[in-house]
């Protein structure tokens, strides 16, 4: 675990920092200075550009972690491994780009109600394929940079960087500097900027090898194309899980609601911060597991994570929950349309996080192939659910399809990862956690409204924490919490 310990702390610190960095984004920047509908349309051109980049990938992001720790050779520039993870995305992305242009009439057709909207799609559309260029290329890089367990230069450019730029260009706008054009061309600009990181800090850590090899003499092309092309399907379904709610919306209601629904996502985002600083470094240790046959191991991993995400989960979303009001008195009056969308959103989050890193497991497994079942049935499930629930309930109907989706695809692979390798994410202690939390949460949630909201959320997260901090540390629920405390005080003691 040590390696997991140094990289999962730098990349937690990275998150929160990237967490903070977010609300202020989310909460103090963006709703204050844009439209419900100019967030919209950003927001489409990302989840537009998310599913063109997860097509073009052609899934060999999951396959350059999977099948790294084979080519694994610095002395050999890890077998012209670099060149190839990155031929056949790019390869593929020329592909998507033609028919994306070439499908402009179908996707503006999709918009035709909306007059507004057809006009900013139709002037931003192009963009959204550059976009997507970028997106590519930050996903490959960052997998090859798991694959070498460099993930926390990764981490501080997607959650810091990223945002301080986006931040900057919001208030760029603000101040006259740019209009609505140069905002979103800014935007797409903090993707490419980002990028640009990446690579140059690969030939800083010497690690950008491009000179092309054989990688068929490593392991075969043919099971390595196969992999990738199981993972592309399975990925594709994750992203329609994630972001097609956001292109629903914005087709069967309007920019305005989808504005209004990606900040409620994003509000709800922020639960899941920890788990993907966790999942960024477990992701090539379980590819190791798999390959060593180290199944008592990834047991006891599995079940530790699920511990951790389980107490952190549990506090964050009561905190978040516990405080809507005063999140959303710090944006325009539109916003807070998306409140019980955060919560719907917050609950399914919740049980993603707790049901451990099942999801991990089986696409490094031998059965990798049955995750794509799983996704391709609750991608399905998803955009059925949204055509039936959006028209009738709105925002929450798309926050209750994605609900269903992850809880579903959550249940069936925890399942799965039980009745074919025998490993199950639970123990004694998570359902103390929860009752620990459930407590914790309803003696916060009983304070009363005093003064002001910025009071009363001060009163309710003070509470919160000492409450629930203090139940972890009295029944040793989580030991990890007692370890941290008791290393902090000999730190403390040590340095007087």
């Amino acid at each position: 675990m040590g390696i997991v310990q140094r990289q999962g702390l730098r990349n937690t610190i990275i998150s929160y920092a990237g967490l903070g960095l977010g609300f202020v984004n989310t909460v103090l920047v963006l709703p204050k200075i844009l439209e419900p509908q100019q967030i919209g349309l950003t927001g489409v051109l990302a989840a537009i550009a998310t599913m063109l980049a997860q097509i073009a990938a052609f899934g060999f992001g999951n396959m350059g972690v999977r099948f790294f720790p084979y080519f694994r050779k610095p002395e050999a520039g890890h077998q012209g491994f670099l060149p190839f993870l990155l031929s056949v995305p790019l390869l593929g992305f020329a592909l998507v780009a033609v028919l994306y242009l070439a499908g402009k009439p179908l996707v503006m057709s999709w918009y035709a109600d909306e007059a507004t909207d057809m006009v900013l799609l139709d002037q931003y559309y192009f963009w959204g394929l550059v976009l997507a260029l970028f997106v590519l290329l930050i996903n490959l890089w960052d997998a090859y940079l798991k694959g070498l367990y460099h993930t926390a230069f990764s981490s501080f450019t997607q959650e810091i960087v990223l945002r301080l730029l986006i931040t900057g260009g919001a208030l760029l706008f603000a101040a006259g500097y740019l209009d609505f054009h140069g905002y979103v061309l800014w935007y797409i600009g903090a993707s490419s900027g980002v990028a640009v990181l990446l690579i140059a800090y690969t030939a800083f850590v010497g690690e950008l090898h491009l000179r092309p090899a054989s990688v068929a003499s490593v392991r075969p092309l043919r099971e390595m194309l196969s992999f990738g092309a199981f993972a592309l399907l399975g990925n594709v379904s994750g992203v329609v899980i994630s972001s097609i709610d956001s292109l629903m919306v914005s087709s069967k209601v309007d920019l305005d609601a989808a504005g209004i629904y990606g900040t409620a996502f994003f509000i709800s985002t922020a639960l899941v911060l920890p788990f993907r600083a966790l999942y960024k470094i477990a992701f090539p240790l379980l590819a190791d597991y798999w390959k060593s046959n180290d199944l008592p191991r990834m047991a006891d991993f599995y079940q530790r994570t699920t511990r951790l995400n389980t107490m952190l989960g549990c506090y964050l979303a009561l905190g978040i929950a516990l405080n809507l009001d005063f999140i959303y008195a710090q944006m325009k009056p539109a916003y807070a349309a998306g409140s019980a969308t955060v919560l719907i959103l917050l609950a399914a989050r919740l049980f993603d996080g707790i049901t451990g890193v099942n999801g991990l497991i089986v696409v490094t497994s031998p059965r990798y192939r049955y995750d794509l079942i799983f996704n391709a049935s609750l991608a399905l499930a998803t955009v059925l659910l949204n055509l039936l629930l959006i028209p009738h309930l709105g925002l929450t109907g798309a926050a209750v399809a994605a609900a269903i989706a992850l809880v579903c695809i959550n249940l069936a692979r925890t399942w799965f990862v039980w009745y074919s390798f025998g490993l199950q994410p639970f123990d004694r202690r998570v359902p103390l956690i929860l009752l620990l939390a459930a407590v914790a949460g309803g003696a916060a949630w009983l304070v009363p409204f005093v003064h002001s909201l910025l009071v009363t959320m001060l009163l309710r997260s003070t509470l919160l924490t000492v409450l629930y901090g203090g139940l972890l540390l009295a029944t040793n629920a989580e030991p990890q919490v007692r370890e941290t405390l008791q290393k902090l005080l000999r730190r403390s003691r040590s340095s007087r």
